[in-house]
């Protein structure tokens, strides 16, 4: 038997080891093989992989080094190397490895494709497109063309390329879809990108040729994606009129697509649409006109011939008359008349409401037509038809009340109403299986945002405890309503029942990909309520928790990616791109990510090993997009809408809040740290992220962090502003005495190439030992003055004042928990970052060899006033809560919810409620406060 047969045999335990996830048992199996074969490539990879999945990357490091050095070139190694770089982040090695191995075999077709998708994995389209060049011309396989055409799409559609390059790529993609030997036609995919180059091209004729083709309209009407490409098409030609014609055709042949019916109302009002600008000429307005009479007709017979198993006709219609209004081509009553024969016939779906909220901009004399309009029709329980089309006329009526006509005393009598018709509508839901939804839900929806609309203008929680009260009760009847449970999410925080958010958070059991659009329900400013200063980590777990999508997509998207590319669907790996982009570029990532580090801060302790790590990964946020918000709302279009006025502080947590907040932890992490760039640099082991195009990223990050923009602070609560302000002030004060104090990249890397070498038995890479001796303890030129010690700002004193006298305030004015809270937290947070801005400066040596003495004297001032301040604040806290969870303030909840006591929500309901929302705030309160006590402890002597 073969030497090489025996290893085969003696390999296969450590895959299996690894397929199962028995790491230490692989890499115990590699270091008995490396002792027989000490120079074995794939052992070594296989070891590295053992090594990363068990999170030992130092030790990985060193072997993945060595592994690549030797540049590996069997198919096994460089496998197994693939997924060792992909765990460590290190992208651009994994590349340069295809790379190397494709250009040592250039007749290894399958190191090509592995070389183009490495590309593809880093969103290098230029490359890709390169290689898939040369792999066309070596292989004569016309996928790899269609390969390099989409590459050069892609790179034309990256953000960062010029527009005259986009031109350029369009046209180098144009030549090589017309030289390939197979026509673009043979597959619904390679078409669309044939069509989609000729549009951005504008070359509309040969276009049309291609879509006026026999297979051209054969794939068009099985293909969605070239049916869209050929209508943008047409549109940029101009041929609206045509288009037109061809949709009212398929229209006629049974065709329902809503782009059909726009399509068709685009053609009527082309004559004065594309006039507008410079006015309308009366010969377009006939032209319009004739267009309008013609298209009322034409619709008129579909809505017929449809009846009611299909609203795209009718709703196609109310679009037509919509937009002769606007455009002056018809009177408004005509408009209102289609209105009502409308919701005649669909008042009993739905989606009714949805469909005619958009059409609700009129005039006072046609609104107060379509007020009596809906007022004619009177509640009834007889079917669920009948109650839908009650509940489509209660949200219409809402919608469009007037400022005048909303008061507290209309809106708590709204409520009430609401209320007991969606008591009266559960009798037809009775026998529903627990699984489903009420039909009557909505009422009890609408009865929630009347009344938050009365704590909206009173601020008074007795409408809010109602409010929850109501919904509460709503879910024991419809236990999946998700929307009940959002707007009880909302509640609760503005209540500081925090854990009862959160519960509810967890029970609509969010999926990953939803953790990106709902987890900033609970997870935006979590300080507020998080309890890890006293040991409950589950607030932090739960932005552990949110995470993973984010984790997760890095790789699982780019692999969607390439499996597109070898599938030949061209057409999803647009959507696939923007999909990590959105992910990659997320704003709620970045929120959570930095709510986690601020509660962190609370429960872990302050070393410099938690502060280098967070420096660097807050340093890469770069975020771009907004959040999705489906939150419902149905308030009147004059007032906020409910996500506005339950919004936590009645400020969002956007882009300006999270830079405000990463300005602050950034530099505070950069004055706490020993690194700079260039320790980063070495220390660093995957990719840097690739960087946005947006020109104030590219700005010196030092520039960056200075910059203070209104709409930013905008927001910031108060008491952020007074923070971000507290921390600037603080900066500004010791930061040339960290710069001087400091020790030299080259010591900091000496150091750190020490402890790597005694834990792993490697040293860094690229560091010299012997060539750095330096002091530890910083280092200054003697040439260079050390920085004056000035006198601290009063505003590090005056800060923790104002807090402790708002904090008063508050508790005299029994304002609600959730802003005692917040104002609680700031503080102790400005107490934290304290701490950490003077880390540096409690080594003895430090204070000694640098004269420091008077600086660090200044520290004791602060740090007593800020002590004693949270000390105040948490026995309060503790105070507030034992008040919270007694029976007498339970007693003040059941007669604030006296109204809503009724029929089937019965007294022992509203009390269980009552003890729920209680206890929730007690154990805030008490938790906050302990918490406080104990970080006191902790830091405030130190």
């Amino acid at each position: 038997m073969s030497a090489a047969v025996t290893l085969e045999r003696q390999i296969r335990p450590i895959y299996e080891a690894l397929d199962t996830g028995s790491n230490k048992s692989a890499i115990v199996s590699c270091n008995k093989l490396l002792k027989k074969y000490p120079s074995n490539l794939l052992v070594k990879s296989l070891k590295a992989l053992a090594l990363v999945r068990s999170q030992k990357v130092e030790e990985s490091l060193a072997l993945c080094d060595e592994v690549l050095a030797v540049k590996p070139l069997d198919d096994a190694t460089i496998s197994a190397m693939m997924h060792v770089l992909k765990g460590l982040g290190r992208i651009t090695d994994m590349v340069n490895m295809f790379e190397e191995a494709y250009k040592q075999q250039p007749l290894n077709e399958e190191y090509g494709a592995q070389t183009f998708f490495a590309h593809v994995r880093t969103a290098n389209w230029k490359s890709a497109q390169q290689v898939s060049t040369r792999m066309h011309k070596q292989f004569q396989d016309d996928r790899y063309l269609y390969w390099s055409v989409m590459g050069a799409i892609l790179q034309a559609s990256d953000p960062s390329t010029t527009s005259s390059m986009k031109m350029l790529l369009h046209k180098l993609a144009h030549r090589l879809v017309t030289s390939s030997p197979t026509p673009s036609y043979l597959t619904a995919d390679r078409f669309h990108m044939h069509i989609s180059i000729l549009k951005e091209l504008e070359l509309y004729d040969e276009a049309n040729t291609l879509l006026e083709s026999d297979i051209g309209k054969t794939i068009c009407s099985t293909s969605l994606a070239c049916d869209q490409t050929r209508r943008e098409i047409w549109r940029g030609r101009g041929l609206f009129k045509e288009e037109g014609q061809c949709a009212q055709q398929k229209i006629l042949n049974g065709d329902r697509n809503w782009l059909e019916f726009l399509s068709v109302l685009d053609s009527i009002f082309a004559p004065v649409s594309s006039r507008r600008e410079g006015g309308i000429t009366e010969e377009s307005k006939n032209e319009c006109l004739e267009n309008i009479s013609k298209a009322r007709t034409f619709l008129a017979g579909v809505v017929e011939k449809d009846g009611t198993k299909n609203r795209a006709a009718p709703l196609a219609l109310l679009e037509l008359e919509h937009r002769a209004y606007k455009f002056g081509l018809s009177d408004d009553s005509v408009f209102v008349s289609v209105m009502e024969d409308y919701f005649t016939q669909f008042g009993d779906k739905a989606c009714c409401f949805e469909d005619l909220i958009s059409f609700l901009d009129l005039e006072t004399t046609s609104l107060d037509r379509w007020k009596a309009f809906l007022t004619q029709h009177q509640p009834s329980f007889a079917s669920v038809g009948d109650l839908q089309r009650l509940i489509n006329v209660r949200k219409l009526e809402r919608y469009i009340l007037l400022d005048s006509e909303i008061t507290v005393e209309s809106e708590t009598a709204r409520g009430l109403k609401y209320l007991n018709e969606y008591l009266g509508g559960l009798a037809l839901g009775g026998d529903l299986p627990v699984t489903e939804l009420q039909p009557a839900d909505d009422l009890v929806l609408l009865a929630a945002n009347a009344l938050v609309m009365v704590w909206a203008l009173n601020h008074s929680e007795e409408a809010l405890y109602r409010a929850a009260t109501v919904l509460e009760y709503g879910l024991t009847k419809s236990r999946m309503s998700f929307q009940m449970r959002i707007m009880l999410v909302r509640i609760y925080r503005i209540l500081g029942a925090s854990s009862l958010a959160l519960e509810h958070y967890r029970q609509m059991n969010v999926k990953q990909v939803q953790n990106d659009t709902l987890s900033h329900l609970v997870l935006t400013r979590a300080l507020t309520f998080s309890l890890a200063a006293i040991g409950d980590l589950t607030y932090p777990s739960e932005c552990l928790e949110s995470s993973q999508i984010y984790l997760a997509s890095s790789q699982e998207t780019s692999d969607f990616i390439v499996r597109s590319f070898t599938a030949e669907k061209y057409t999803q790996i647009p959507d696939f791109i923007d999909f990590e982009s959105r992910l990659e570029n997320s704003l709620q990532r970045d929120v959570v990510k930095l709510e986690h580090v601020r509660m962190r801060l609370t429960h872990e302790p302050l070393n410099t090993d938690i502060i280098d790590m967070e420096l660097i990964e807050l340093k890469f946020i770069s975020p771009r997009q907004p959040r999705f918000l489906i939150i419902p709302s149905y308030q009147p279009r004059c007032k906020p809408t409910f996500n506005e006025q339950s919004l936590l502080f009645g400020a969002s947590t956007g882009q300006g809040w999270l830079w405000c907040f990463l300005k602050i932890y950034i530099r505070a992490f950069q004055h706490a740290s020993d690194l700079d760039d260039i320790v980063e640099e070495k220390l660093l082991v995957g990719d840097r992220p690739k960087k946005s195009s947006d020109p104030e990223v590219q700005l010196p990050l030092r520039e960056r962090l200075a910059l203070r923009r209104a709409e930013e602070i905008a927001e910031l609560t108060s008491e952020e502003t007074q923070l971000l302000d507290w921390a600037t002030a603080l900066g500004d004060w010791l930061e040339p005495h960290h710069n001087y104090v400091r020790p030299p990249p080259a010591v900091v890397l000496a150091e750190a190439s020490r402890q790597t070498e005694l834990k792993t038995g490697f040293p860094l890479r690229g560091v010299d030992l012997q060539a750095h001796n330096g002091d530890a303890n910083g280092h200054h030129k003697k040439d260079e003055e050390a920085p004056p010690i000035k006198e601290a700002s009063s505003l590090l004193t005056v800060f923790f004042d104002s807090m402790l006298s708002r904090f008063e305030h508050l508790v005299e004015s029994k304002c609600s928990i959730s802003e005692l809270l917040h104002v609680a937290t700031i503080t102790q947070e400005a107490f934290i970052l304290f701490i950490i801005e003077t880390m540096r400066f409690k080594s003895p040596a430090v204070v000694k060899i640098h004269k420091l003495g008077n600086l660090v004297a200044q520290f004791k001032d602060v740090r007593l006033r800020a002590s004693c301040v949270l000390k105040e604040m948490s026995a309060a806290l503790i105070k507030i809560g034992e008040v919270e969870g007694s029976v007498e303030h339970r007693q003040v909840f059941l007669q604030a919810c006296a109204a809503v006591t009724i029929k089937e929500i019965t007294h022992d309901f509203v009390s269980n409620v009552a003890k729920s929302v209680t206890d929730s705030r007690k154990k805030a309160l008490e938790g906050v406060g302990k918490g406080m006590t104990k970080l006191n402890a902790a830091h405030g002597q130190s």
